[in-house]
């Protein structure tokens, strides 16, 4: 192993703990250089060759999540492709994604109401990445126009992280039962943006 592809390893070692770290109990601010640098197997002095100090890596974190909520969407549109139902799959494969990394979705929601000024914007910045790659979507797969497509990526992605929020700590039944209601939640929404569609197409005509 060279020593740049050492040092990208080393790096990801140190992301990888700081999210280990991110419990149910713990925040962001809550944890500190000495606990990352001991769960990533590195000397404390060693943290700093990576990152300028803990703030820089919080950024970090939320751009990784940010990419990983990307990257789920892109995972979700290759099962719909395949013969999915877009909402249905959609739904699944965001509640398979928060049961298998809780932690990632836990630093979202802390730091989107968070007492950082520059984490709040970080995650809002990855939010709205999220809504306009949905808004793309809906226009691509409805043939709608930008504002009616906006709107409902921007609701949707509001109920779903919603149900997120509550499907974190939830059991296996209720888990069920939050995804089932935001799925209809979902289809409310859908259905008011296509009479909405319908409404103006209709008085563009008369």
């Amino acid at each position: 192993m060279t020593r740049q592809e050492q040092k990208l390893k080393t790096r990801q070692n140190i992301i990888h703990a700081a999210f280990l770290l991110l419990d149910e109990n713990r925040s962001l601010s809550a944890i500190s250089l000495r606990e990352v640098a001991r769960e990533a197997g590195i000397a404390p002095t060693s943290f700093y060759r990576h990152f300028k100090d803990m703030d820089e890596l919080g950024l970090t974190l939320v751009d990784e999540a940010g990419l990983a909520l990307r990257q789920l969407m892109r995972q979700a549109r290759r099962r719909i492709a395949s013969g999915g139902g877009v909402i249905h799959t959609s739904v699944e494969t965001f509640m398979e994604f928060i049961s298998a990394n809780k932690n990632v979705f836990r630093l979202l929601l802390r730091e989107h109401t968070g007492t950082s000024a520059a984490y709040r914007m970080a995650v809002f910045r990855e939010i709205q990445h999220f809504i306009e790659e949905l808004t793309d979507y809906i226009i691509e797969q409805q043939g709608v126009e930008y504002n009616i497509a906006q709107l409902q990526a921007d609701a949707m992605v509001r109920l779903v992280f919603s149900a997120g929020a509550e499907a974190l700590e939830a059991d296996t039944k209720l888990k069920v039962e939050i995804g089932e209601r935001v799925k209809a939640q979902l289809r409310f929404v859908q259905l008011g943006a296509m009479s909405k569609l319908a409404s103006q197409t209709s008085a563009d005509a008369s």
